[in-house]
């Protein structure tokens, strides 16, 4: 009974991986692609990908090879396969380092970053996750940087270089906001820290004035009046209507 039974299984997996070989149809590659892009301007990018990942079995050193490998990336992308868009494109980028179009590579890979960072409750409901891990956002915003700095001139530049300001200050608020939990818990060397980070790196933004002010009461909490009055010094020049610029902020 258990041969037969495996037997059967096999039969039937064997007839279900005909099935979907037979699903893309045996044409030249080019009327095949053709077809494919007319599939991806429907917006059907399951069905695209499987074209797409059928052709690039199928002709993996034709002279179609490495567009279809960029149009999965953008099929993944706009499908949700996140892992899968990330993993084509470093392989992308391993296999052909000196490309014309690695800009394009590593502009959807910041792009797909950036949507795995997404929140579902945040996008139906606006509601603000501040408090979830950034690596995505710190990955993303490398991928950006990469293309802005590798590739100044290219057409996915100044979208990139926007998206950045919009990483950078989503990671400020993020940090901020570990800062201040920090400084609740009375883990003030912990909350300066934080701070000190969204200085070096982040300074730029407009959580700037929060970081300085909990690392002024870091520091005053600790006792550091040296690193305190430095701190407050940075706040001065930079904000000098912010009550904790002057000396009688804790009076």
């Amino acid at each position: 009974m258990i041969a037969a039974a495996c037997a059967c299984f096999l039969t039937v997996g064997c007839s279900s991986s005909q099935q979907i070989k037979e699903e893309v149809p045996d044409r030249p590659p080019m009327v095949l692609y053709q077809e494919t892009q007319a599939i991806i301007d429907t917006g059907d990018f399951t069905e695209a990908i499987k074209y797409l990942e059928t052709m690039d079995a199928r002709y993996p050193y034709g002279p179609l090879s490495e567009q279809i490998q960029l149009d999965l990336i953008y099929a993944y992308y706009k499908n949700g396969d996140n892992e899968k868009a990330i993993a084509a494109c470093d392989d992308f980028i391993r296999t052909h380092p000196t490309h014309q179009n690695l800009d394009y590579v590593y502009y959807m890979r910041g792009l797909t970053n950036m949507q795995q960072d997404s929140d579902l409750l945040q996008t139906i409901f606006h509601i603000d996750r501040y408090d979830r891990d950034p690596a995505f956002s710190q990955t993303a915003f490398s991928d950006f940087n990469t293309l802005v700095s590798a590739y100044p001139d290219s057409v996915y530049a100044a979208d990139a270089q926007a998206r950045m300001i919009y990483l950078r200050d989503k990671l400020a608020r993020h940090f901020v906001d570990v800062a201040d939990y920090y400084y609740r818990r009375q883990a003030y060397i912990g909350a300066a820290n934080r701070c000190k980070e969204i200085l070096e790196n982040f300074y730029e933004t407009k959580y700037t004035e929060d970081a300085l002010e909990i690392m002024i009461k870091s520091y005053h909490k600790l006792g550091l009046s040296e690193l305190e009055e430095r701190s407050r010094e940075i706040m001065a020049d930079n904000f000098p209507n912010n009550s904790y610029a002057s000396k009688s902020a804790f009076r």
